[in-house]
């Protein structure tokens, strides 16, 4: 018996550890060595609708009539589509994992119908990234929470293969969010999207890129919104993303209530040996335990009692300062 065997978004996996969309996984043959390494699934590199509609502004000065420019435009958008799929379908010839394909966009645009094509292509499923920041002053308060549906709608209605969406963290609700996303065809939500870090050179005097990489400390912020949405929306799936690390740390995502964890940060560092590492972790915990299937201990720590959610949190937070402020006086 596969002890590591997990479903998510309705796809069998062969174990919890999914590659996510980065540079790690923009060619089949990068694929094909994640997948010998062990994984259990791919999401491939982000088809960008932004990178698209540079590449097409950048050109629209070299075209001085309409005709062309519209000529022009749906070339650009084809040629990016047709090595996008060209990723799929060689990918897939060489993994005999799930192939999960990847669109990055911020508007319910044409270029979502291109998902009709990417099933063609023979993705397993679809993983849809909504990664912007809201600061217009007219902004009217849930238009970015319905964005995230109306993308959600347009690709189910191309679609017939799971798709799923990868949040960002900054919702003053992620549990209302989830339960309409269920609502409206989502099979699994992958919780968080890393921003964009900013930084300032003060030599320079010029804005420069921060911390690429997720840092241990952001698991945390999963863990939590997990825990809580689980034990609230249980009909979706969940994957744990940002701050995986540490090979424990995936066993701290199911305990959660993660079906699976999206990691790129810790494969870039440690190579994808700690593909092994993570499964084997998860392993020799399991038979500590006790434990036979993932299903077994999947959600066995999330939040019991969602109402009382803000006690517990400003309990935990008074009991950890009280404790900081001890520890302190202590060692003064």
């Amino acid at each position: 018996m596969n002890k590591l065997k997990t479903t998510f978004a309705g796809l069998e996996l062969k174990n919890p550890i999914i590659i996510s969309s980065s540079g790690l996984t923009n060619s089949a043959e990068k694929n094909k060595k994640l997948c010998e390494a062990g994984a259990g699934a791919i999401v491939l590199k982000s088809l960008f609708e932004e990178q698209i509609m540079m590449e097409v502004d950048s050109m629209r000065d070299s075209v001085y009539y309409p005709e062309g420019a519209d000529y022009l435009k749906e070339s650009i958008k084809n040629h990016k589509l047709s090595e996008y799929l060209q990723l799929i379908a060689d990918s897939k010839k060489l993994c005999d994992i799930p192939i999960i394909a990847s669109i990055n966009c911020f508007n319910d645009a044409d270029w979502v119908h291109f998902a009709k094509e990417i099933e063609q292509a023979g993705a397993d499923a679809i993983e849809i990234n909504i990664l912007a920041l809201q600061a217009e002053l007219d902004y009217n308060y849930g238009d970015f929470e319905q964005r995230h549906i109306d993308i959600l709608r347009s690709v189910k209605s191309h679609v017939s293969i799971p798709v799923i969406m990868k949040l960002a963290y900054r919702f003053t609700n992620p549990v209302i969010l989830i339960n309409q996303l269920y609502a409206n065809g989502a099979a699994a939500v992958v919780l968080f999207n890393r921003f964009y870090q900013p930084d300032i050179d003060i030599e320079k005097v010029a804005h420069t890129v921060g911390m690429v990489f997720s840092n241990p400390s952001e698991l945390s912020r999963s863990l939590r919104w997990i825990g809580i949405a689980s034990s609230v929306v249980d009909k979706i799936d969940y994957a744990a993303s940002g701050g995986v690390h540490a090979p424990e740390d995936a066993v701290k995502a199911i305990l959660s209530g993660a079906a699976a964890v999206e990691v790129c940060s810790t494969i870039y560092m440690n190579t994808s040996s700690q593909i092994g590492r993570l499964k084997d972790t998860l392993i020799q915990w399991m038979n500590r335990k006790g434990f036979d299937s993932i299903a077994q201990f999947k959600g066995i720590l999330n939040v019991k009692d969602v109402k009382g959610v803000n006690t517990f949190e400003r309990t935990q937070f008074l009991k950890y300062f009280n404790e900081y402020q001890g520890k302190q006086k202590f060692e003064e």
